[in-house]
């Protein structure tokens, strides 16, 4: 006997005895070659459909025709379709026949089905989001009120506001200013209030509140402060930087400051800050006085009992 026909035999031999090993359910055996086989196609089948994603994907890659959005949208569709195709192959390999398993598929596809709710619709919801283009990676984004992004609103008025890193199947990959990553379901995103700052331009203008004492030459004031503007690198010089007077408040005349950034995922406070730095040097520099808050106090002699408040 040849060597392939030893190698054979034993083969059907080491088959026989795993067949040998299980114990039957009904009118379904369930045996220990069977368990094995099914552990073996599941392995090839995930094996395959990950080297063919592999291809697909450097594949989408080199088109230059679609943009980002388009060929995670691909990717995704591609996906689903080939992981179902993958288990139909391996229910067809394995000769299971679900007719035999009508009541317990039926029982667990109910739990699976009210357990993967949430799951399911946000992969939905991913997809829309892809197929609307609305938000895509790399744009700067507000949940809400931010409270999905770790806080609302910061102090001075500037909302936390985040980066898109990944548009993922269950939820989008969110990274704020601090440097922390957040991961917001995507069915999120379909039911609060989305607020976009790249959707039709990355520009932002940025405001903000400078007041100046009323002794003080105004117009001058202005000067400086469009001047600090305009030498900050971050700020766009078209459209320029202005600034207005909003108000006469009671201690200062009140102006706002209006520019326009190009990199709002770089950061609003850093900018504010240096802003507003460079605009207290020079005013120290040309003696205009920003006033701050004060309190005036009359102490008033105590009434005695039977005197009138002005005798």
């Amino acid at each position: 006997m040849s060597a392939t026909e030893s190698l054979r035999d034993s083969i059907g031999r080491v088959v026989e005895a795993m067949q040998a090993i299980g114990l039957d359910v009904g009118s379904y055996r369930l045996s220990l070659y069977g368990l094995v086989s099914a552990i073996i196609v599941a392995v090839l089948l995930w094996i395959g459909v990950k080297l063919v994603m592999r291809a697909i994907k450097w594949l989408l890659r080199r088109n230059t025709q679609i943009d980002q959005a388009q060929r995670l949208l691909t990717e995704k569709l591609i996906a689903i379709a080939l992981f179902s195709f993958a288990l139909l192959l391996g229910i067809d390999l394995l000769g299971i026949d679900l007719t035999t398993l009508a009541v317990f598929s039926g029982a667990a596809g109910l739990a699976i089905g009210f357990g993967l709710q949430k799951t399911v619709g946000n992969l939905i919801a991913g997809i829309i989001l892809l197929m609307d283009r609305s938000i895509q990676p790399g744009d700067v984004i507000v949940v809400g009120d931010a409270a999905s992004m770790g806080s609302g609103p910061l102090p001075g008025g500037v909302p936390n506001v985040g980066r898109v890193a990944k548009i993922g199947v269950r939820a989008v990959n969110i990274v704020t200013r601090d440097g922390k990553k957040h991961l917001i379901p995507n069915e999120l995103l379909m039911t609060q209030p989305v607020e976009n700052w790249s959707y039709s331009s990355r520009d932002v203008r940025v405001r903000m509140r400078i007041p100046v004492a009323y002794e003080c030459d105004l117009r001058a004031a202005q000067a400086i402060i469009v001047e600090v503007a305009k030498a900050n690198p971050r700020i766009l010089a078209d459209p320029e930087p202005v600034v207005w007077i909003t108000a006469f408040g009671e201690r200062a005349v009140e102006h706002e400051l209006r520019y326009w950034i190009s990199d709002p995922e770089s950061g609003l406070g850093n900018i504010q800050g240096e802003v507003f730095l460079g605009i207290w040097e020079r005013f120290k520099a040309a003696g205009i006085r920003i006033p701050y808050p004060r309190q005036d106090v009359r102490l008033v002699e105590p009434v005695e009992r039977g005197e009138s408040p002005n005798s």
